[in-house]
């Protein structure tokens, strides 16, 4: 088995009086593509940006392809793309002369590629020859996009990579995405609130919350496992489930149950008098994982 890319134990990250990430364990894999979830301030930002060694930690280790993510080698640093959530370009630059310049920075640089997307994405002679700050802030997300993806690297992190995009520019890159980078074995991480995203590209989810990682799994398993047990409050209130995810409480006292159930236990709940099982939706659990 290849060893993980990334291994995060017990990290911590305060600013002030609050604490972002309080003890984060996780290791990610080579080849994953993993979606992360958690609500606006949960520390999404926070956490990949450490991950990375962009921003130091109070406590704890990140080891990035094996090595300390705060002592790098330039030769690791190469095999990292990434797209934060807000736009880290040189604005007095030109999309040519920032392409230019990131080409003297990498030994695999993919021309080809980018020449393609500059065309399949609307960077035609006058878009090229501007300064990037006088471009829409969806055209300066595409160009970051360009830039982390030109140099083929073997880890990906995204941050909200098409918040700024319209629906068919969204298309495009997760057509980008999983024909070429994921069909590569590249690992990726990202992070998006447009949860019907994620499910066209993620094989995995992760949940932040409380600044941990709650519940990580394959998304399909994780949908088709997970179900909302409703019944009599009386019935309900002695379930104890093994992979409980919450309990909503609703008007009048009731309440019912979102829990990761095993088709012994799904079984043991429909022969319950007075309980039912529905499947949930994507939608579903991140309102009860993240709440």
């Amino acid at each position: 088995m290849n060893p993980p890319i990334l291994t995060l134990r017990g990290v911590r990250k305060s600013f002030g009086n609050h604490a972002a990430l309080t003890g984060v364990d996780w290791q990610i894999g080579q080849g994953k593509v993993i979606g992360l979830l958690g609500r606006n301030g949960a520390g999404k930002s926070t956490l990949m940006e450490c991950m990375l060694g962009l921003r130091e930690i109070d406590d704890g280790a990140i080891a990035l392809f094996g090595e300390p993510v705060d002592a790098l080698s330039e030769a690791a640093r190469a095999r990292i793309g990434y797209v934060p959530q807000k736009s880290d370009l040189f604005e007095w630059l030109t999309p040519d002369q920032l392409l230019a310049y990131f080409r003297t920075l990498y030994p695999h640089w993919n021309e080809a590629k980018v020449e393609h997307l500059l065309g399949r994405w609307g960077f035609d002679g006058a878009a090229r020859s501007r300064k990037i700050g006088n471009l829409s802030g969806g055209q300066q997300q595409r160009l970051s996009i360009i830039r982390a993806l030109a140099h083929e690297p073997d880890l990906l992190v995204l941050d909200e990579p098409v918040a700024g995009l319209d629906p068919m520019g969204r298309r495009d890159f997760l057509r980008e995405l999983v024909n070429d980078v994921v069909e590569r074995g590249t690992t990726v991480v990202f992070s998006t609130h447009i949860l019907s995203d994620l499910e066209r590209v993620a094989m995995d989810v992760a949940f932040l919350r409380e600044g941990r990682i709650a519940v990580e799994a394959p998304l399909d398993e994780l949908l088709d496992g997970t179900r909302r047990v409703t019944g009599h409050p009386n019935v309900l209130s002695t379930l104890r489930l093994e992979q409980e995810l919450g309990r909503v409480r609703h008007d009048g006292g009731a309440f019912s149950i979102v829990a990761r159930v095993s088709e012994q236990e799904a079984e043991r709940l429909d022969g319950t008098p007075g309980v039912r099982l529905d499947r949930v939706s994507l939608e579903d659990l991140f309102e009860e994982v993240t709440r």
